[in-house]
């Protein structure tokens, strides 16, 4: 899997993976966002293992990337345990109050 991974990466892939995961912060970043596309940590990680073994990332980068996945799929089993029944009014509250005090123009740009 990895010599596969490492060939059909090309020099862009290899950009962005070192621009994304260049320090832990961005990796637990990456993490987060993966885990929300894909719903599993454990997909996140399988990758994960699989650019490692390519040589595409380092010890350091997945550690990030796999950190952020679990973090992200915590963040996302809280939200489906939270009821938002009981804080939609003041939701809507402070969208209604953000919308009418907020100028148009900063809206749109």
């Amino acid at each position: 899997m990895g010599d596969g991974l490492q060939q059909a990466a090309g020099d862009r892939l290899r950009y962005y993976i070192d621009k994304y995961t260049s320090n832990p912060f961005l990796g637990i970043l990456v993490g987060l966002a993966m885990s929300a596309l894909i719903q599993s940590s454990s997909g996140v990680t399988v990758i994960t293992v699989g650019l490692v073994s390519a040589g595409l990332l380092n010890l350091r980068q997945a550690i990030g990337i796999v950190m952020g996945a679990n973090i992200g799929t915590t963040v996302t089993s809280f939200l489906i345990g939270f009821n938002l029944g009981d804080y939609a009014l003041p939701m809507i509250f402070v969208g209604a109050t953000l919308l009418f005090f907020t100028s148009r123009r900063s809206l749109e740009a």
